[in-house]
């Protein structure tokens, strides 16, 4: 089904059925039913959910409930919150500002809903997507630049069933969600885990707590959250998480995202580590290391492209990393046998995957490795980057406005 209009057909199809086994039912009955035989409330909840205007919609995979409630309402641009976890949120629109003034003068209840397109200033119904979160407000904080801080902490998921400025502030009608039954997924949860524990290295977050709350945990949808809510993903990827209301399609989503081997390559950064080992080769070095890396990003088109973004000489980088493994790796000449990559080596390579992950590449690009290279502080790569004026700022920018994401 594509819009509400497949669904109108299915509601004609059904009213002529029933007419020639002399039944007969109005068109709203008609539309009514087939909406709750699609699992949706009512009529007018499927049609503004399958609006032939809002593309790339995610339905909910269970059945909404009917009663609803009216909450103040908050849009966000880039931000998906999931339940039990704490979010420090930065508003500054009148009419967002306006709800959580309602919200604190009320129950401290607040409905967040994730825009599609962060440029909307004025979001409606359409510009939002279908499953949010009801949230309870903790602090409100003035900040000098006239926008608040809030911070927030997530409750449960729910479905929007409106969302429009009322009284000059923003709010929400909602149904609950029912998340289906728990069963259990030990062993998924403990291939979560230990997969889990590699993208949290490869990332550099800190998570002391998450291993206990494993250990006392056997919820998979309470853990499926608590992992995608640390997860650097484009929000599109995340409001997909949110979206999926079965605890087990959940929990299985997040183990293929932090499956590494699902990610393909570029043919351009396949090429490049194999060039990687071959400077290595030739200068019969023990190791390849991340100079020897770098030096086969200069060469590689998604990378060198970036490194141009950023103002660089590659040029006279180049000439620089060309010295360093001829003149300063010399004790690691061997006789016989082929390079190996060092462990930094084989840390970029796999931080790479997460990166082309959290900016939504299809492939992992060596633009990719150049970013997760510069986690690499202590390494003499690191420090060429940053005297030739290539900063981890600058090259991320630059793949923000889509250099070196290769052809995908």
């Amino acid at each position: 089904m594509r819009d509400f209009r497949d669904a109108k057909a299915m509601a004609q199809t059904l009213r002529q059925s029933l007419t020639t086994k002399d039944v007969t039912i109005s068109h709203s009955e008609s539309l009514e039913l087939v909406s709750k035989m699609l699992g949706v409330a009512d009529w007018n909840t499927l049609s503004a959910m399958l609006g032939a205007d809002r593309g790339n919609i995610i339905a909910p995979a269970a059945r909404l409930k009917t009663s609803t409630a009216l909450y103040p309402a908050i849009p966000l641009r880039d931000l998906v919150p999931f339940p039990n976890a704490t979010y420090p949120l930065f508003v500054g629109r009148d009419s967002t500002v306006r709800a959580l003034n309602q919200a604190f003068d009320g129950g401290r209840e607040v409905v967040v809903a994730i825009q599609r397109k962060a440029a909307v200033d004025e979001p409606r119904l359409a510009d939002v997507y279908e499953i949010g979160i009801l949230a309870q407000l903790l602090e409100f904080e003035p900040l000098a630049d006239g926008t608040f801080r809030v911070l927030t902490r997530g409750l449960k998921r729910v479905a929007l069933r409106s969302f429009a400025v009322e009284s000059a502030a923003y709010q929400a009608e909602v149904a609950d969600v029912s998340e289906g039954v728990a069963r259990d997924a030990r062993n998924l949860i403990r291939r979560i885990y230990q997969r889990f524990q590699d993208y949290t290295a490869a990332h550099g977050i800190l998570v002391p707590d998450i291993w206990l709350f494993f250990d006392q945990t056997r919820d998979p949808g309470q853990i499926a959250d608590t992992v995608a809510t640390r997860m650097k993903l484009p929000i599109k990827d995340k409001y997909e998480l949110l979206a999926m209301l079965d605890p087990m399609k959940r929990l299985e989503r997040i183990e293929a995202l932090l499956d590494l081997s699902q990610r393909p390559v570029s043919v351009d950064y396949a090429a490049t580590k194999r060039r990687a080992l071959d400077h290595a080769d030739r200068r019969r070095h023990q190791y390849a290391t991340l100079e020897h890396l770098l030096l086969a990003l200069t060469e590689d088109a998604s990378t060198s492209a970036v490194m141009r973004a950023c103002d660089a000489d590659l040029g006279k980088l180049t000439q620089s990393l060309v010295r360093y493994l001829d003149n300063e790796l010399k004790h690691t000449v061997i006789e016989t046998g082929s390079a190996e990559p060092t462990a930094a080596f084989k840390r970029v390579d796999q931080r790479a995957v997460f990166l082309a992950q959290e900016v939504g590449y299809p492939e992992v690009t060596g633009a990719n490795a150049l970013v997760a290279l510069f986690a690499e502080t202590r390494s003499p790569a690191a420090r060429l980057l940053e005297e030739y004026g290539i900063s981890r700022g600058r090259a991320n920018k630059a793949i923000a406005r889509g250099v070196g994401k290769g052809e995908g």
